[in-house]
């Protein structure tokens, strides 16, 4: 038998050190050969690591949070032969533990692999609560229904692959209330617990950008408010005739086009900010950041050259991407190079908001949600269908007299939708 020893590979862009996000094995684990072993995270993107050779996990590299040099022991493996052990004898070694008795920090960052029984026989086993600061694996399938539900995950065995827990597992708790009454509290009952949850990985991304953003970006936000009645008699009528064909059309390729087309008499908020260069860059390609809500936290991938395309071809790409980041499978060419971002809480859009500008650009348009109101128009009162557009903008680049003249012009071409689609 050898040892194989896997290294934080260089993920590229002259990336010199990423953390370690989760492990998806511990000590004592037999691996096969292109399992995903660990997710670690650059500046842009989480990136799956996967064994390029099977055998049993001797030891762990690091821990959860920690960043760790390209380059450095990741994880030992024992495999069959010799294995590249004395590739890498002059590397720093790790502590090998004992495959019987794993860290407590690895098991609960890894739980086991669990065999699953037929759902015909399904019997969830004596629960045993995971501990506060542990995430169990879920799909957000799993998670909403479990929120619904009222249930923590923490409480529930996982069946699945990694410990994974599975919609029978949800049926098997429910099905034995009695096992949770101990652990639950109920609703009226004192608390004094607490739980501390590590920032790592994609939250620790989006604390330090939003940090560093309020801190180097002299923000000022401008809100508008937009009669979209003629707009959404106009989507609601593309749908109908065409939705079955080119796909459903939301208000997000509307706003797309009217940010395109009002940037071409705006073209310092296309632009981005080099602060330590001094050098304000403004760019012709409108490659728009949509800001996408996922399980583990805000990503903003990129919709490029939004002005070569049409209200189906960008509907189609902001849906694929979309889907991409809260999957986590959007690539680090995905979640880089905006030029502006597009941000909006759909139906919890609020009234107002102040949106944080996305760095290092010097503009971020958000959308609040539409509600139906009481308008005068011609001395009379009409139900009109009002959005605010809640904005941000770098007042290092951008004057407050344009940011205002750029919004006027969004909202003049989407009073007017029209005009988004004359030449």
């Amino acid at each position: 038998m050898g040892t194989h020893v896997i290294k934080m590979p260089d993920i590229g862009e002259g990336i010199a050190q990423v953390e370690l996000v989760e492990w998806f094995v511990k000590v004592g684990d037999i691996v096969s050969e292109d399992q995903v072993v660990a997710d670690v995270m650059t500046d842009k993107a989480t990136v799956e690591i996967p064994s390029p050779v099977s055998g049993k996990v001797l030891a762990l590299g690091g821990q959860p949070g920690e960043v760790m040099a390209v380059g450095s022991e990741l994880i030992r493996i024992e495999v069959e032969g010799s294995g590249n052990q004395r590739e890498t004898s002059a590397a720093k070694p790790l502590e090998v533990a004992p495959a019987q008795a794993p860290s407590p920090a690895a098991a609960a960052s890894a739980p086991a692999p669990v065999v699953t029984a037929p759902s015909s026989t399904y019997a969830a086993p004596d629960i045993v609560p995971r501990e506060a600061s542990e995430r169990p694996l879920a799909s957000p399938a799993v998670r909403k229904r479990a929120l619904d539900a009222g249930i923590e995950l923490r409480y529930v065995h996982g069946s699945g692959p990694a410990g994974r827990i599975l919609h029978e597992d949800l049926d098997a708790f429910i099905s034995q209330p009695q096992r949770t009454s101990a652990s639950a509290p109920a609703g009226y009952a004192r608390r004094s617990d607490s739980e501390q949850i590590p920032v790592i990985g994609l939250r620790r991304k989006i604390a330090q950008r939003m940090q560093d953003a309020k801190r180097r970006v002299a923000h000022f936000s401008y809100v508008e408010e937009i009669d979209v009645t003629a707009l959404e008699e106009l989507r609601q009528h593309l749908n109908r005739q065409w939705g079955e064909r080119r796909g459903k059309l939301t208000l997000l390729p509307f706003l797309v086009r009217a940010m395109v087309v009002a940037l071409r008499d705006f073209p310092q908020i296309n632009a981005t900010y080099d602060d330590e260069a001094q050098v304000i860059t403004r760019h012709g390609a409108v490659h728009v950041g949509i800001a996408t809500q996922g399980d583990n936290g805000l990503m903003v991938p990129v919709l490029r050259h939004a002005e070569a395309g049409t209200l189906w071809s960008n509907a189609g790409e902001i849906t694929r991407l979309a889907h991409a980041a809260r999957s986590n499978k959007a690539s680090r060419e995905e979640l880089s190079g905006s030029t502006i971002t597009l941000t909006s809480l759909g139906a919890l859009g609020g009234i107002a908001s102040t949106p944080v500008v996305n760095t290092p650009e010097v503009a971020i348009v958000g959308v609040n949600r539409m509600v139906e109101r009481p308008m005068v128009i011609d001395g009379q009162i009409v139900v009109r269908k009002m959005m605010n557009l809640s904005s941000s903008f770098d007042h290092r680049v951008v004057d407050g007299m344009d940011a205002a003249c750029f919004i006027q012009a969004v909202r003049g071409l989407l009073e007017q939708p029209a005009c988004l689609f004359v030449e």
